[in-house]
């Protein structure tokens, strides 16, 4: 008998056997949930840190310590370590306006503006360098003049934003810790109907900053962008300082005298 009133229970509450019950409270709608993640992303200015990233370098597939920062402004600078030694084996760098990529294994370097292209010039894969800060601090663009719905998925334990706009459709997963979410999964399907990126977020935890405020960004992340041709990136951080000041000529990188550019043969001496 106590068996089935607990069944009938169970059915009754809407709760399949495994799910996570929605929390107590209103949900939240569509429109907070894009202006606080608007929010968080105009809070988060800069990072500082090491991770140990897996992704595509140069068609082979590469896993090491790479050290990492970034900037709101299309700042961005990054250096692949050598097992070694702890030395570069690459790095790129872009100060706003332009993007230095160096190759030391190979000996070449690649320049040009700062766009997804630098990113790619360098993990393989097409990101904005301003959302390259962002998936290091877990919070993934949103697509421009969105609309949609909020429900609760049970099966991930997260709220599921489902937004609608120019750019294609976008869905959120976020779970709520406290007065801070985080954002455990996101993808866009482009508006031809094919996935255009997607991100997982894991092992999150806080971060403060310099004035002691706590952010809340994930320990492990995967981006992927099948449209892309060998175009994932793992990413699992040992540390990381949100919001720390950059001294603006950590952006920039000295191509050295005579080094040509990749794809192209060293010029005859």
């Amino acid at each position: 008998m106590r068996l089935a009133a607990l069944a009938a229970l169970l059915l009754v509450s809407g709760c399949p056997h495994g799910d996570t019950p929605r929390p107590s409270g209103p949900a939240p709608t569509a429109a907070e949930v894009v202006d606080r993640l608007t929010r968080a992303r105009d809070e988060a200015r800069s990072f500082t840190g090491e991770a140990v990233m897996e992704y595509w370098l140069n068609g082979d597939r590469f896993k090491g310590d790479v050290r990492a920062m970034g900037e709101a402004g299309a700042k961005v600078r990054v250096a692949a370590l050598s097992p070694a030694g702890g030395s570069p084996v690459a790095e790129m760098a872009c100060d706003g306006n332009q993007f230095v990529s160096i190759n030391y294994q190979n000996n070449c370097a690649l320049t040009g503006p700062c766009n997804k292209h630098s990113i790619a010039t360098f993990f393989g894969i097409e990101l904005a360098p301003d959302d390259f800060l962002h998936l290091a601090l877990g919070t993934p663009p949103v697509i421009g003049e969105p609309a949609g719905q909020v429900t609760w998925d049970g099966s991930k334990g997260a709220y599921r934003v489902e937004l609608t706009g120019a750019d294609g459709k976008q869905t959120i997963w976020f779970a709520e810790h406290g007065p801070q979410w985080d954002v455990v999964e996101s993808e866009l399907i482009g508006p031809d109907g094919r996935q255009a990126w997607s991100v997982k977020n894991a092992a999150f935890d806080t971060a403060k900053d310099p004035a002691g405020v706590d952010h809340r960004v994930p320990g492990k992340s995967r981006f992927v962008a099948p449209n892309q041709q060998k175009a994932d990136l793992t990413v699992e951080w040992h540390e990381r300082t949100v919001n720390a000041t950059i001294d603006p000529s950590k952006f920039t990188l000295a191509v050295p005298a005579g080094l040509p550019a990749c794809g192209r043969a060293a010029p005859r001496k």
